[in-house]
């Protein structure tokens, strides 16, 4: 029999030493290094794994149930899935623990057993927030950040929904929050869920640079992963990963004091105080995440004291606003030297999607002009160099938006073929 042998891996890089190390030297991550045992003659030999064809493989739908909340049912693409493990992250204060005791008080009235376990509050905070939204007084808690035990009380309960708030609170081996006890917290939660057949949602605090810390160690190993977002007045929970269902769906809320309201019809929402007959403001059929959104575009232009003027963009890529703003120069004759011009998406939303290029464009001359555009109409599509107006991904799915939201007509690709002939049709 082959002499066992140990050796230690960074489980960031795949960095291997003979000994731990505290940090690794080839990507600098710390208490990264994982055992190994291996034989004199390479890795321990495992009994070969089975196969099977690919027409035996069950192709039926996999079982869902609903989380009882349309907005997040349709960013996990149908509801959550029996054995999947979900991750959650957000800035520190945007309503995570909200809209989840919200979703287990939902899931629990539905028939279903729920664990909420409780890391960073005590059970009287936890229950101060359950009632003031209403939550139901049998949802089980569990406060307890020792993971053994954490373990052992799901295997004794088997809830069909377990809540853990936060995955950084859990004690394993080295420090509460420190990579090692993520990733082994991470790994023993999941392998309970795929063992047991319970949805496990995890939620995981952000970085300073907006990532959910540890991602390597975290998002690697659950199914999928959310990210809630501000956007001004609103909460948009938002799909990075997801392996049951589409990527980069949305779904949006308001909050407000009975916690965290679904916004069924998001183009409605932001487009409630636009202002009508004002130069300066037009709607653009944006795609944020897979979905169709009217948003408005606002546009304003001031003589600039300066020798440079000024080119601010808030919630666009600065980059495009930039071309759509020499396109009007060059091909339209508009003259913006000696402005300096503002252009905003009303709402707090951050898009880039080249399909509101043409509403930028249409704010931008309405704004320099003076002249509004009309009320009732919408824009989408991507500028060219040339001056031209170019398709757009989904073209269809926003023209029936725009139909949708209202708007009498929608200016595009399909119609126009020049930022000049839209400007022309455009205004007032």
């Amino acid at each position: 029999m082959a002499k066992q042998k140990s050796q230690f891996r960074c489980v960031e890089c795949g960095y291997r030493a003979p000994k731990p190390l505290g940090r690794c030297p080839s990507c600098g991550a710390w208490g990264s290094f994982s055992e190994e045992r291996t034989g004199e003659g390479g890795p321990t030999a495992a009994p070969p794994a089975g196969v099977m064809p690919l027409a035996e493989v069950d192709a039926e739908a996999l079982p869902r149930y609903s989380s009882g909340s349309g907005e997040v049912d349709r960013v996990l693409g149908g509801g959550f899935v029996p054995g999947a493990a979900l991750l959650i992250g957000g800035e520190p204060g945007v309503g995570k623990s909200t809209l989840l005791l919200q979703v287990a008080d939902r899931v629990l009235k539905s028939g279903k057993r729920v664990v909420y376990v409780a890391g960073e509050e005590s059970p009287q905070q936890v229950k101060l927030r359950a009632e003031r939204l209403g939550v139901s007084p049998r949802l089980e808690l569990m406060r307890d950040t020792r993971l053994d035990a954490v373990l052992a009380g799901l295997d004794a309960h088997t809830p069909d929904l377990v809540v853990v708030d936060s995955i950084q609170t859990l004690e394993s081996e080295g420090v509460p929050g420190s990579l090692v006890a993520v990733r082994n917290a991470t790994q023993a939660l999941v392998r309970w869920a795929k063992a047991a057949g319970g949805t496990l949602v995890l939620v995981g605090h952000v970085t300073k640079e907006g990532t959910v810390a540890g991602p390597k160690v975290i998002e690697h190993v659950v199914d999928a992963t959310l990210y809630l977002e501000t956007a001004g007045v609103f909460r948009v929970l938002r799909s990075a990963k997801n392996r049951f269902g589409p990527v980069g769906e949305v779904g949006v809320f308001r909050m407000e004091h009975v916690g965290l309201v679904e916004v069924a019809n998001p183009s409605e929402a932001f487009l409630a105080e636009r202002p009508l007959g004002v130069p300066g403001s037009t709607v653009g059929l944006a795609l944020y995440g897979e979905r169709v959104i009217a948003l408005e575009v606002q546009a304003l232009a001031a003589k600039s004291p300066y020798a440079a003027p000024k080119r601010v963009a808030q919630g666009l890529d600065p980059r495009r606003v930039d071309v759509v703003l020499a396109v009007l120069e060059r091909r339209l004759g508009l003259k913006l030297g000696h402005l300096d011009v503002y252009v905003n998406l009303a709402g707090g939303l951050r898009v880039n999607d080249p399909g509101l290029d043409l509403a930028v464009a249409l704010a931008v001359y309405s704004a320099v002009m003076g002249r509004p555009v009309h009320p009732q109409t919408a824009a989408v599509g991507e500028v060219g160099l040339a001056g031209e107006i170019r398709s757009v991904t989904l073209l269809e799915a926003r023209l029936r938006e725009g139909r949708r939201a209202g708007f009498e007509r929608v200016l595009g690709p399909g119609e126009l073929a020049t930022v000049e002939a839209a400007v022309r049709e455009a205004l007032v």
